[in-house]
């Protein structure tokens, strides 16, 4: 993930092939797919996978940058893309990067 020592503002502009191709390398749990990040994760419980939509919500609320998510039993399926982009973006990246560290502490 990024390295957050240094504050950045990430852009909106659209990541390249090459880009996207690095993320997916780099991140294993992420999928590329109908220009979106996509991962899902598993809970113990059903109230720790809505305990974790909730920090989620905040983060993306703080970085006025939404994913969409899916409630299910025990699993919570994200997906990311900066839709006035067209695609993912730097957003997509660095929003991704804080929700590992969420997952991180999440388990």
């Amino acid at each position: 993930m990024a390295d957050r020592s240094t504050p950045h503002k990430p852009t909106r502009e659209r990541l390249t092939p090459e880009g996207i191709t690095a993320f997916v390398n780099a991140n294993p749990r992420w999928r590329f797919a109908d220009n979106s990040f996509t991962c899902s994760i598993q809970f113990n419980t059903y109230m720790d996978g809505i305990a974790f939509v909730n920090r989620v919500a905040d983060l993306a609320e703080a970085a006025n940058h939404h994913p969409d998510l899916v409630v299910k039993w025990r699993k919570v399926d994200l997906s990311l893309t900066t839709h006035d982009a067209g695609g993912v973006t730097h957003l997509d990246i660095d929003l991704a990067g804080r929700i590992e560290e969420l997952i991180g502490v999440a388990r």
